[in-house]
């Protein structure tokens, strides 16, 4: 745990918030600002920075939050309407918490290209 993460203090229990899923890797929780109907965040327990820093040895967290997501969206009820699963990396890609985290977006139709 990063003393200073906010992300590895809600992992950890040390912050209140309304998990809507955990399991011993991951868990998610509602996005303070929501940028859809439904915009859940899912992050593993695990303080990793960003998408940079997955290897070989961690890629494993990676399948485990798209899971959940896929998990958390059924639960909600986007699953047969849509739903993206976006992944920010660094400041210019809208990175703000420097722990990773799956953004689960869903409840209304999204355009292309995003951004």
């Amino acid at each position: 745990m990063e003393e200073n993460c906010i992300f590895c203090k809600i992992a950890a229990g040390a912050m209140p918030v309304d998990l809507l899923y955990e399991d011993d890797a991951v868990v998610a929780f509602n996005d303070i600002k929501p940028q859809a109907p439904v915009h859940v965040l899912v992050i593993p327990r695990e303080h990793i920075p960003t998408v940079n820093e997955i290897n070989q040895l961690n890629a494993g967290l990676a399948g485990r939050l798209v899971s959940a997501a896929g998990k958390i969206a059924k639960d909600l009820g986007v699953d047969k309407s849509g739903y993206r699963i976006v992944l920010n990396c660094n400041k210019d890609a809208g990175q703000e918490v420097f722990h990773v985290h799956a953004h689960l977006l869903g409840g209304r139709k999204f355009a292309w290209p995003p951004g």
